[in-house]
């Protein structure tokens, strides 16, 4: 078993235990198919964890905060966000919702699949954008470890709050 299989079987685990304790149905996954009828769509491919989490998991509705996007919702946010006038970057992918117009994504041209953090609140799309890990495989063993400054319990948020990283590579990416 591979690094991605592990960590897939990991956040398994962990959503079917909230699900159970919350009382939820877990999400369907999707076929393999939906996945690669979603890469013609974009233009390009997901990272091999990120298709992973919606075959092997589940097609959204778990995660941190109001949960993962299903992938349908991700392209057409995606799509939305492309002609908005925010000048969202190419392969960018819009994968959570945090609420307050925030947006958790997923670079799917960088190595590891860097997570990013997209706040439209400051009113300038220079500033608007944050390296939130550098890798989703980082950020979801933060969600399962509640070490991750979204997580309820973590210390880590208060940090966050003070010095966000710029993601430095956006005007390059626009």
């Amino acid at each position: 078993m591979n690094d991605t299989e592990q960590l897939l079987e990991q956040v398994a685990d962990h959503v079917r235990h909230r699900a159970r304790d919350d009382g939820e149905p877990l999400p369907a996954p999707l076929e393999a198919g939906e996945v690669a009828r979603t890469e013609r769509i974009l233009g390009f491919t997901l990272p091999p964890l990120l298709a992973g989490l919606h075959t092997s998991v589940g097609d959204g509705g778990f995660g941190p905060e109001n949960g993962l996007l299903p992938l349908r919702e991700v392209v057409r946010t995606y799509e939305a966000q492309r002609v908005s006038g925010w000048r969202w970057p190419e392969a960018v992918l819009p994968v959570a919702d945090f609420g307050c117009g925030m947006w958790v994504c997923v670079d799917c041209r960088s190595e590891g699949a860097q997570v990013l953090l997209f706040d439209p609140n400051p009113g300038d799309p220079d500033l608007a954008w944050f390296v939130d890990s550098p890798s989703l495989a980082e950020w979801l063993r933060g969600w399962i470890d509640g070490t991750a400054w979204y997580c309820e319990d973590s210390a880590a948020g208060e940090e966050y709050d003070l010095d966000p990283t710029p993601w430095a590579e956006f005007r390059t990416r626009i």
